[in-house]
């Protein structure tokens, strides 16, 4: 059984921001790899509710199955109880807070160490995008230039299709990465007050990490990073 830890003093909690394509989901399993801090992903939060027909799954799907985003007070019931229940463990939040409610709720629910946001240049992300094609069911994302599927058009675990998205075609992206910039700038202004945002920018994942990496290893002392892991063991 894993053992939890009971000492405040030995967490830290950090969130990453970035618009779609920034990289934020493979920066996120290298952060949890390499400093033992647990990867929670709001987009996995959202797909287990709705799998699971939660109360707040079942609204969820209801937007979603409109195109439409699902709305603030429907991701703070449902990430706002799994962090409840995270109290006494470390953790990278991916995906939440989007917008300002989102992190006002965060606040009122939690402190939080460190924000990391990931400027990509347009340019980049409309690339990025545009070869990204998806497993519905599950989330997981193949990049038909650095990190294709096995065997073209379907998913490496189930064998099923993978699709593009509707949003990740050329003519949605624009608009789509222009939403983002517009809502994501009141929640970095809002980290960037408190002094605890860090932004970083390249076009490549790879160049951007060791500079992360630096800075989380002055961020995080050693002895929250081996309890956290000793916790999960």
């Amino acid at each position: 059984m894993a053992q939890k830890l009971d000492d405040t003093k030995l967490l830290f909690r950090a969130v990453i921001m970035g618009p779609p394509g920034s990289g934020k989901g493979t920066i996120s399993e290298r952060i949890a790899r390499g400093f033992g801090l647990q990867h929670l992903s709001s987009g996995d939060f959202l797909r287990e509710n709705i799998a699971s027909n939660t109360e707040a799954g079942v609204l969820a799907k209801t937007y979603i199955e409109k195109g439409l985003l699902v709305p603030d007070h429907v991701m703070t019931r449902l990430l706002l109880p799994r962090l409840e229940e995270m109290t006494c463990h470390s953790w990278l939040l991916d995906g939440f807070p989007r917008t300002l409610a989102q992190a006002e709720a965060l606040n009122s629910s939690c402190e939080l160490d460190l924000v990391i946001s990931l400027n990509i240049p347009l340019e980049t992300l409309k690339e990025r995008l545009s070869h990204r094609w998806i497993h519905q069911a599950s989330g997981r994302v193949y990049n038909m230039c650095f990190n294709p599927p096995r065997v073209q058009g379907v998913d490496d675990i189930t064998g099923e299709p993978l699709i593009q998205q509707d949003d990740d075609k050329p003519e949605a992206l624009v608009a789509r990465l222009r939403h983002y910039k517009d809502v994501a700038k009141p929640v970095i202004d809002v980290y960037k007050a408190k002094g605890i945002l860090h932004t970083f920018s390249d076009t490549d994942t790879d160049r951007i990490w060791p500079y992360i990496s630096s800075l989380l290893s002055a961020k995080i002392p050693t002895d929250i990073a081996d309890a956290q892991r000793a916790s999960t063991h």
